[in-house]
């Protein structure tokens, strides 16, 4: 199904939800244009071995939380710790196929992504999806992320840093809350949006949600990457032998 200006049938999307902020405004921005997209689920990665939101460390009962706020299905592809690129795309070839068995109401057309301006990225979606018959959009590409993160954050967004690169940021921004204090205390060069993997996030309120999620920051910790082979490693520490290392905050119910 797709959208045409003549029938006016909107395009049948999932979005890949990061549990982040991003893909939380791409979502939102779809939902603005009810008569040329419609909204069918969301779609991420889970790392079993943790029972989290790959790269972002979301919890998965926070994940499902999201879900039902958002008031769309939720599907898991679950992944193993370590992943290799040809495990993911994997996992990622049944969850098409997974998706063109869905009944008519339910399947989608159009896979939506919160990318920004990451060429190679982009790219790379388009061309794992160029022959199977799904179509990539991009609902906030090319947006200013200065202006775009002082729009999310005046919209009522609230989000959790969870997850960050000590390389690129400081440790201590683990656990803080997406909102103007943090970008006043980003570094210079910093992308406000972390774009370029300085930071992620976990979105537990905004205009896309029904209710917040009942969550906050939680402990922080380290932990090395480990890459399931010599080719997946983080290619920002390729002069680096270690393994590299991530703080990470957990997101726990507001009752603890």
């Amino acid at each position: 199904m797709t959208y045409s200006e003549q029938n006016k049938i909107p395009m049948s999307v999932l979005v890949s939800w990061s549990s982040g902020k991003d893909s939380a405004w791409a979502l939102h921005t779809l939902r603005q244009q009810p008569e040329k997209y419609e909204v069918r689920g969301i779609f991420t990665t889970v790392t079993k071995t943790f029972d989290r939101v790959s790269i972002h460390s979301t919890p998965a009962w926070v994940l499902k939380q999201q879900a039902d706020k958002l008031g769309v299905p939720l599907y898991e592809i679950p992944i193993p710790y370590p992943c290799s690129n040809e495990i993911y795309e994997a996992a990622m070839r049944e969850f098409l196929a997974e998706v063109e068995a869905l009944p008519e109401n339910l399947t989608a057309s159009h896979f939506a992504f919160g990318d920004l301006f990451l060429e190679d990225i982009r790219a790379y979606r388009e061309e794992k999806l160029s022959e199977t018959g799904f179509t990539p959009i991009f609902p906030v590409w090319g947006e200013d992320t200065t202006i775009l993160a002082n729009k999310m954050i005046a919209s009522g967004l609230r989000a959790i840093v969870t997850a960050l690169n000590p390389i690129k940021v400081p440790a201590d921004l683990a656990g803080r809350w997406f909102d103007a204090e943090l970008l006043m205390d980003l570094p210079d060069g910093v992308d406000p949006l972390g774009e370029n993997g300085e930071f992620h996030t976990c979105v537990v309120d905004g205009p896309m949600f029904s209710s917040p999620v009942a969550a906050k920051p939680g402990k922080i910790v380290q932990r090395d990457i480990v890459s399931a082979s010599k080719d997946d490693d983080d290619k920002i520490h390729s002069s680096n032998t270690s393994p590299p290392t991530y703080v990470y905050a957990d997101v726990v119910p507001l009752d603890l």
